[in-house]
């Protein structure tokens, strides 16, 4: 159901209230009993829920797709024993 806001043009009281769509709009005041007029209003702010919504949800990965290198590794009989840096 959406939220409507409604401003008295007497006694300029603001209330909101909310009706069905096909509900029709208020007509009286609930304080002075005057004529209302339904003000438009900026309607629902968009929120967003949980721990990332681009980096959980809409994150692309890489577009090229890199292959896995496997990583050099010495021997057992290398004399450098891993300082070579393969």
């Amino acid at each position: 159901m959406p939220t409507y806001e409604y401003e008295c043009c007497d006694c300029s009281h603001k209330f909101e209230v909310f009706q069905k769509m096909s509900e029709k709009p208020l007509s009286d005041c609930p304080q002075c009993k005057g004529k209302l007029r339904r003000l438009i209003s900026n309607g629902a702010g968009l929120i967003f829920k949980g721990s990332g919504f681009y980096a959980t949800d809409y994150k692309k990965g890489s577009s090229v797709s890199e292959e896995k290198k496997p990583t050099p590794s010495c021997t057992e009989n290398c004399p450098m024993k891993g300082e070579c840096g393969k």
